[in-house]
């Protein structure tokens, strides 16, 4: 671990504060990680000096916000964990600004208190509003790449700073340029919102019928963000310290695309295990079809709950796809679930389910 004597001097002049063996599972919603030094910055100046500072000196960095897609092992981190705790927030016109360290819920809660919409399907996701664009965060059936307008970034080589537009992050599915890469720092965003208040078309089934609408549609945003909250909150997907089913990362494992040549062998193996008129959910998806990750795991034969009362890491009761802490797992027990289950599918159906938060530390 670095010595926090020698940063101590070195780190307070950027404006950060320094603390000294912080045990990161305070700082992650899976409640795992062990110890670290933690430099705290506020504004984006301070961010911004230290990331600087400590790349100069050739310290290992961990950028982390509010810790909801990460899995940090028990080991802690040899370098300094720089907290992103800029939290501004600025409505102008048809946009939103959000500093990199807002709290993402209460990003979407002011647009849509103000009038706006756009950002409602995005309600309740845990996290800060700078980690949106890294892994291209969606769910009910919007994608923060349909609505972000630019991104501001430290590029830690040149040490430039500058704004982005979408078509250079090379989004994807659950993921971007930014992705699995220490290239460059998210200091801001910046959405587009839509002036009248209307939601985005509902491009979700679940969702349309918890709102008695038809798909494409749009409707108030207030009351798709309500729908979206109740519909969140019933899988455990709504961050609450007395739920151990929300003692999470959210899901786990992405969603899988398989190439379209390899389609026909995994229907097959499902069929062989399941039944040649068993129901299989996908979705269409450029260069495959995307299978749902909870329905193979349920039909690998992990239920809700797997492994059962008495396991320090479960799946959720409420949602096979989220690895959930019951109180004193470690990220080592995790990861042997995470394992247990990805090879189970692996072995009934011939898929790989890779793991959507970043790993720290710990490898599947």
């Amino acid at each position: 671990m670095v010595s926090f004597d020698d940063l101590r001097d070195r780190l307070t002049a950027t404006g950060a504060r320094l603390r000294a063996a912080v045990p990161l599972a305070e700082l992650t919603t899976l409640r795992v990680g062990g110890p670290a030094t933690v430099a705290e910055c506020e504004s984006t100046e301070a961010l911004v000096a230290t990331v600087r500072e400590l790349d100069a000196a050739g310290i290992p960095v961990l950028l982390l916000a509010g810790g909801s897609n990460l899995l940090i092992g028990d080991d802690g981190f040899e370098g300094v964990v720089v907290r992103i705790a800029t939290t501004g927030v600025e409505l102008t016109g048809d946009a939103v600004l959000a500093e990199a360290g807002a709290n993402w819920d209460a990003v979407v809660a002011a647009t849509v208190e103000a009038g706006f919409g756009g950002l409602e399907c995005l309600s309740g996701i845990p996290g800060s509003a700078g980690a949106t664009p890294v892994q291209n965060v969606g769910a009910y059936g919007v994608e923060v790449a349909n609505s972000l307008r630019r991104v501001r970034l430290l590029d830690r080589a040149s040490g430039e700073i500058r704004w982005v537009e979408p078509g250079e992050l090379g989004f994807g599915y659950r993921t971007s340029v930014l992705k699995h890469s220490d290239a460059a720092v998210v200091l801001a965003v910046e959405f587009g919102l839509r002036a009248d208040g209307s939601s985005a078309p509902l491009g979700y089934r679940e969702l349309a019928n918890a709102l008695g609408a038809p798909e494409g549609e749009s409707r108030p945003a207030a009351e798709v963000r309500a729908a979206v909250l109740r519909l969140r909150a019933d899988k455990g997907m709504v961050l609450d310290p007395d739920d151990h089913d929300t003692w999470s990362a959210g899901s786990f494992f992405t969603n899988p695309i398989v190439a379209d040549e390899n389609v026909a062998a995994v229907r097959a193996a499902i069929a062989s295990h399941l039944g040649a008129d068993v129901a299989v959910p996908t979705f269409p998806a450029a260069g495959g079809v995307k299978f749902s990750a909870g329905w193979l795991i349920e039909r690998a034969g992990f239920a809700k709950g797997f492994p059962g009362d008495g396991s320090p890491a479960r799946l959720s009761t409420k949602h096979t796809l989220a690895l959930t802490n019951r109180g004193a797992a470690t990220a080592t027990d995790l990861v042997t679930l995470a394992r247990t289950v990805r090879q189970g599918v692996a072995e009934r159906f011939g898929i790989t389910l890779e793991p959507e938060p970043v790993t720290v530390g710990v490898s599947l």
